[in-house]
Formats: C-alpha cells, sequence, structure tokens
C-alpha cells in the first residue's frame, strides 16, 4: 500500500531538519563549548588586530564572557545571566570587545527553549544594556549606536523564538506524519480482517452445501447399490460433478490471495440465475424442493442477488443435514416494494431425543435441536444486516424450519 501525498510531503520536509536537530541534540556539550572557542578567537583576532593584547582586562572579560556559554545545558536562564553579569562588570571597568556577542548567543539560546517569563526579562536585560553600552562607550554618537546593539538583541530574541515555533511545527507534523501511517496500517490490518471473514463465509457456504449434498448421494448409492446399480452409478456421478464444482468455486475464491492477478481469471460469484441448478443438488440428494419466484430477479444488484442464493444455499443446507427423512422444502421468492423476501420451509418428521441420550453418527438431527455452533446462522445474519435487511430462523409449531430473508432491493437505499 503506497503513502499517502500528504504523508509523502511531511515526510520530505522533516527529513533534514530532524536529523540536524538529533545530532545537536546528541551532541549539546560539544556544540556549546565549540560556540564558546569560536567566540573567544574571534575575540582575541580582534584584539590582536587593535593592539590591545597587552591589556590584561580584555583577556580576563574575553574568558568570562565565553565561559558560561557550556553552561546552557543544564540552565539557559543562569547561562544569560552569568554572561549578562560579566557584560555589567565589563561595562563599568573595560572597553568593548567581539567577545559581547555572547550576550547575543545566550539570550538567543533562552528564546530558543526557555520560559516566556525569563526571555522577556533577558530581553529587558539586553535592551538596558544596549543603552548603557551607547552611553559609555559611544558618548558622541548615542542614537546610531543604541539603534545598531537593539537591532542585534531583537534579532536574536526574534531568531529564537522563530526557531522555537518551527519546531513545535516540525513535532506537530512528526505527530501527525505518525498518525497518518497508524491510520493507514489500521486500514490495511481492517480491509483484511474484513477480507477473511468474507471467504470464511464463503468458503462455509460453499463446502458445507456441497459436502452435504456429496454425503446424501453417497448415502443414496449405497442404499441403491444392490438394488438399482443404474441409479447408484448415477448418484455417483451427481457426486463426481459436485466435487468438481466445488473445487472449481473454492480455486475462484482463494484465488483473490495470491499476488499475481493475472495467474487465473476471475469468475463472478453466483447469482439468482443458478437457482435452478442449487435446486436440483438438493433435490438429487433426495429432498424435493418446490419454488414460488414473484418479480424479476435480474434486476437486483450482484450482491443482493449473491446474499440471497447464499442464504438459500445455507438453508436448504441444513434441510440435508439436520431434516429427518422423508422431507420435502419449499423455497418462495417475492421482489416487490423494493423490498426481497426469501422463505425457506423444510416439512419432516421430528424424531424425539432424550436429553443426552446418544445420537447415532450420520443421524439426523432435529431442526432446532441443540448442536454445536456454526457459521451458518451467524453468516446468513451477517449478510441480511450488510444489506440493511433482517433474517428469522426457527422450528415450525407442527415441525420443519424455517427461514425468513427480508432485504432491500436497492443497496443504496440500504446503505442510507
Amino acid at each position: 500500500m503506497s503513502a499517502r501525498p500528504d504523508e509523502a510531503l511531511t515526510r520530505w520536509l522533516l527529513r533534514p531538519t530532524a536529523r540536524a536537530a538529533e545530532l545537536a541534540a546528541a551532541h549539546e556539550t560539544i556544540v556549546d563549548v565549540a560556540v564558546a572557542l569560536l567566540i573567544a578567537v574571534a575575540s582575541v583576532a580582534g584584539l590582536a588586530i587593535q593592539a590591545r593584547l597587552g591589556h590584561a582586562d580584555t583577556i580576563v572579560f574575553c574568558v568570562l564572557l565565553c565561559a558560561p556559554l557550556p553552561f546552557r545545558g543544564r540552565s539557559r536562564s543562569l547561562c544569560f545571566t552569568l554572561v549578562a553579569g560579566v557584560a555589567l562588570a565589563q561595562w563599568l571597568t573595560s572597553t568593548p570587545q567581539i567577545a559581547d556577542v555572547s550576550v547575543l548567543v545566550a539570550l538567543y539560546w533562552l528564546a530558543l527553549d526557555g520560559p516566556p517569563a525569563a526571555i522577556i526579562a533577558a530581553g529587558i536585560v539586553a535592551e538596558a544594556g544596549a543603552v548603557m553600552a551607547a552611553a559609555r562607550w559611544s558618548p558622541t554618537d548615542v542614537i546610531k549606536y543604541w539603534i545598531g546593539l537593539s537591532a542585534l538583541g531583537v534579532a536574536s530574541a526574534v531568531l529564537g523564538v522563530s526557531i522555537r515555533e518551527r519546531r513545535a511545527l516540525l513535532a506537530t507534523m512528526r505527530e501527525r506524519a505518525a498518525r497518518l501511517e497508524f491510520e493507514r496500517d489500521q486500514e490495511g490490518r481492517l480491509g483484511a480482517a474484513a477480507e477473511r471473514a468474507r471467504i470464511a463465509r464463503e468458503m462455509h457456504d460453499i463446502v458445507s452445501h456441497n459436502l452435504t449434498v456429496m454425503i446424501g448421494l453417497a448415502d443414496g448409492a449405497s442404499y441403491a447399490l444392490q438394488s438399482s446399480p443404474e441409479t447408484a452409478g448415477s448418484a455417483m456421478q451427481r457426486v463426481s460433478a459436485t466435487g468438481r464444482q466445488a473445487l472449481s468455486e473454492m480455486r475462484r475464491l482463494l484465488g483473490v490471495l495470491r499476488e499475481d492477478p493475472s495467474a487465473e481469471p476471475f469468475e463472478p460469484q453466483p447469482g439468482l440465475d443458478r437457482l435452478d441448478e442449487l435446486l436440483a443438488r438438493v433435490e438429487a440428494a433426495g429432498v424435493p424442493v418446490s419454488i414460488e419466484i414473484e418479480g424479476d430477479p435480474h434486476e437486483l444488484s450482484g450482491g443482493v442477488q449473491l446474499a440471497v442464493f447464499r442464504v438459500a444455499q445455507e438453508a436448504l443446507t441444513n434441510t440435508l443435514k439436520h431434516a429427518g427423512r422423508p422431507a420435502t422444502a419449499r423455497l418462495a421468492l417475492r421482489i416487490t416494494g423494493g423490498r426481497v423476501d426469501l422463505v425457506v420451509i423444510d416439512v419432516a418428521p421430528v424424531a424425539p431425543v432424550a436429553l443426552g441420550a446418544p445420537v447415532a453418527p450420520g443421524a439426523p438431527v432435529a431442526p432446532g435441536a441443540p448442536g454445536p455452533g456454526g457459521r451458518g446462522l451467524h453468516g446468513m445474519r451477517e449478510r441480511a444486516t450488510a444489506y440493511g435487511g433482517t433474517l428469522e430462523a426457527g422450528p415450525l409449531p407442527d415441525g420443519g424450519w424455517r427461514v425468513h430473508l427480508s432485504v432491500a432491493a436497492d443497496v443504496d437505499a440500504a446503505v442510507r
């Protein structure tokens, strides 16, 4: 499953910035020391150019201004406080130098990660320092000197706050990318689960129905083997044909699990046009079936036809499994008023079974009698619910079993 376009764009924007941020965070102390050394070297070079290296106070203040910078990892507020204190002492006793940039760096770091109150206080201190420096070190051009220092201070604070906001935005985008990835995987898992459930229902319908028909035909052939070999032979041919059909349907259904969709062409799912074929197989297994149809089944969508066909197949399969002999079945399909109603009724003698009495293998079980749980009735109800309908199933008062399916003829109306 390919990534969504917005998810791919988010990842592309995050990749370089995230790597740089991770690298700086992993080596924060090294970065701080490097910055302090770089400022110190630049300040010493500036002092050398100005021939001021002979003044001890300039060297001392160069070191003191740069020394607090590596303490940023412990406390950004402490780092700025120490640098500002040294700068104040320098204002009182010495002259300006390049190492004064440490004030701007400490202000930037505080604006980057410090609390808002500390940022505001540091901005006020920096602005007061700019006024004091302009008044002491440039008395003849105070305004220009003050404007230059104020601009540098404001730029440092604004830069720190801007990067701070960008980091918050990137964190939001990262969270959104993770959420999109989770939703994509969740959609894939839900789709796979739905597909597995669909395949399980289809497999149950195919295997249960066809095996039941084959068992009924095989039992009939064994009974007729001595008295009517031709009938037994015909029944066995039907067993073979039913087995081949079941195998073909299983292969077609499991074809959706193959990675190469062109390996074997898909065939359509069964519709109501195969009802006659279904009834013929049930009758061949020994249960006569009558059918009544009102309306045109071909006007129904493929999904509704499949649901009705599978419910009819399951109901008749249960008749073959559980109804006593002789048994008959009646199927009524009515399509009127935007609804589809299917009623399947089987009539068979019910032999009373004592509670706890053993049941011989292969003996018919009375409809509605307790038995092992299966997917048949649950699957029929799921199909009815999927098309906005209901399914009722239960024993009749005078014996037999009744299944009533009612669904919307229009799939869109069922969804609404």
